[in-house]
């Protein structure tokens, strides 16, 4: 058994995590509000754009724009990661790494070019035999429309010059603080809706239908990639709160353990005691 000031010092960090554990959840908790919030409203946007454009993309020509046309994935995919930059936050990037190599492995490493947001996902890809394309690590204030415009821009670009075959995002969709699914999602080619061609309705265009079109693929890739990082920044914080709350709790019923091994250990050092003082009253008696 361990002694009473070995214990004492293992209680005292203990708690010392604790406290930092108790106020990271609160932290995350506080910042999770918001960003949930974000998420949420997000997702009605995205939804709508994503019908607009899979119907227009059966109602017109695959050749009346560079970023309708279907290709096979012969040459190079390009895929966008978006992990956090920081852990503590239970598997969240774990899982989002194990769907990204399952991703990598089922299309072929040589492939495959990865653009990484966040360190975690870097860290662990530079390591690999896999093409890091570019890499967006230490964001203060998290991934945001700004970053979102410019990878819309490039990859759209990598798309229409076919120097890419497709372009998909691995990110974490949030359901709940404790439920996060990594999520893979296709952003070109647009697959046409199912049903659409038939419908036979005329439509007036202004400006042009060539700029209308133009103007809505490129800001349905700009929408697809900030709804991702606005699900991720909420899954990140859930996750964490989560994580953050189970430490605490385990903190809590190890202080306990840790604080019934002290009392026996006392009672134990009590019982030597006057065992030894017992001993030598009998001793001077005899």
């Amino acid at each position: 058994m361990a002694s009473l000031k070995i214990i004492r010092k293992r209680i005292t960090s203990v708690k010392s995590t604790q406290k930092i554990t108790k106020a990271m959840k609160m932290v995350a908790a506080a910042k999770l509000r918001r960003a949930q919030e974000a998420a949420e409203a997000a997702r009605p946007y995205a939804d709508k754009i994503t019908s607009l454009l899979r119907n227009v993309a059966a109602r017109v020509e695959a050749t009346s724009h560079p970023l309708l046309q279907q290709r096979p994935e012969q040459r190079h995919i390009d895929l966008v990661l978006v992990t956090a930059d920081r852990g503590l936050c239970g598997g969240y990037n774990t899982n989002l790494i194990r769907k990204a190599e399952t991703f990598v492995h089922e299309h072929g490493a040589d492939k495959v070019r990865i653009t990484v947001v966040g360190r975690r996902g870097f860290d662990y890809f530079k390591k690999r035999p896999v093409t890091v394309a570019e890499k967006y690590i230490n964001l203060f204030r998290g991934p945001d429309s700004e970053l979102a415009q410019r990878l819309a821009t490039h990859l759209a670009t990598e798309y229409a010059a076919e120097r890419s075959d497709g372009v998909y995002v691995i990110y974490s969709h949030f359901r709940s603080p404790l439920v996060q699914v990594p999520t893979v999602q296709q952003i070109l080619p647009i697959v046409a809706e199912e049903g659409a061609a038939k419908d036979t309705t005329d439509y007036l265009y202004e400006p042009s239908e060539a700029e209308l079109l133009d103007r809505l693929l490129h800001r349905y890739i700009t929408v697809m990639f900030l709804h991702a990082f606005l699900e991720a920044v909420a899954s990140e914080h859930g996750a964490r709160m989560t994580a953050m709350d189970s430490a605490t709790s385990n903190a809590s019923d190890m202080i306990n353990r840790l604080t019934l091994e002290m009392n026996r250990a006392r009672q134990a050092a009590i019982t030597k005691e006057l065992m030894e003082i017992i001993g030598g009253a009998e001793a001077l008696k005899g």
